[in-house]
């Protein structure tokens, strides 16, 4: 489908072609092979990463408790 690039480098994509996509707000951009490439992401917030740390910090769990939780859980990948 045909897509034009305007002035200020945004390009509308077509509602065809996002239909058949997860609903998404951001994507991820690369060059392959000549070819701009857009690949749906999920972005995370960082508020996300707070409240896992709040409930960890409430249940007890130290900092070393969870970097020894992520050595062994690396081994076993």
């Amino acid at each position: 489908m045909l897509t034009k690039l305007t002035s200020k480098n945004q390009v509308t994509l077509p509602a065809a072609l996002l239909k058949q996509l997860p609903a998404t707000e951001y994507f991820d951009a690369a060059l392959v092979d000549g070819a701009l490439v857009l690949r749906p992401v999920r972005v995370v917030p960082a508020v996300d990463l707070d409240v896992v740390r709040d409930r960890l910090t409430e249940a007890g769990v130290r900092p070393a408790e969870v970097r020894k939780a992520v050595r062994w859980a690396r081994r076993r990948s």
